[in-house]
């Protein structure tokens, strides 16, 4: 299982590597100085400027290379190598998904903070200045964890949605016409349903309100609910790795 960490890790450092190595340099030219008041204000609005482009261009990457990468996986002639390596697909799928979703997550969060950090030199307030100044209680650590881990649990589960939907239009949609439409229509279909999860914390607890925006409906819960959501979030993210391993497995049309 090492192995195929270490090969799906350099499979997508190529272009995400390249492009995150360069934004950091980007941003530390900008935060040192800037930090060190020797950045005229024009300067300081370009870098935060700049910052935003930054964060686009990193998101706009990491889709692309996790596009390539989960295609490749079922379509020719990287998917031979797949098909051919002796070990079960879901640990090369599970590799796949795990190291793109860290990758991204690391990536995002890194440009992040130093789009923050030029915005707090911009202001004129210091970025540690303001961590050493925060009141965390063990509800707040609570609440933000929680929140995290949702956030993550949530990329993968859209990362598994899109790969189900790539692996299905190599399977049992490949001898329909507008497989690709259907797949499409199949990733829209997996997005309503894990719409309608929160439905399923209703016994847990009270719920704020119930809306609607078209199709799709919004619940608001209380922050106590959170573990439950993210255990919902992974179980739908489990089903569907479990689905697409399968058809990995046994009817994929390369």
């Amino acid at each position: 299982m090492k192995t195929q960490f270490k090969y799906a890790f350099y499979e997508g450092l190529h272009i995400r590597g390249v492009t995150f190595l360069i934004l950091v340099s980007m941003y530390l030219a900008f935060i040192i100085p800037g930090s060190l008041g020797l950045l005229p204000m024009p300067a300081q609005i370009t870098a935060v400027s700049v910052g935003v482009v930054g964060i686009a261009l990193m998101a706009v990457i990491n889709i692309i290379n996790n596009v390539y990468i989960l295609r490749r996986m079922v379509t020719p002639p990287g998917a031979f190598l797949y098909a051919l390596t002796p070990v079960p697909r879901w640990k090369t799928l599970l590799s796949s998904i795990l190291m793109v979703t860290i990758m991204d997550i690391v990536t995002l969060t890194v440009v992040i903070i130093g789009e923050v950090w030029l915005a707090l030199n911009l202001a004129g307030v210091k970025f540690w200045g303001i961590l050493s100044g925060v009141s965390i209680q063990g509800s707040d650590i609570f609440i933000a964890l929680g929140f995290i881990t949702m956030i993550i649990v949530g990329y993968l589960l859209v990362i598994m949605i899109i790969m189900f939907a790539i692996t299905a239009k190599k399977s049992f949609l490949f001898k329909l016409p507008a497989s690709g439409f259907l797949a499409l229509l199949i990733s829209f279909a997996c997005v309503y349903v894990v719409s309608l999860l929160p439905l399923a914390l209703l016994p847990f607890g009270s719920l704020s309100y119930i809306d609607r925006y078209g199709p799709f409906i919004m619940i608001t819960a209380g922050t106590k609910l959170i573990p439950v959501y993210v255990l919902l979030l992974l179980l739908a993210a489990t089903g569907l790795f479990a689905a697409t391993s399968k058809l990995m497995e046994r009817k994929m049309n390369l």
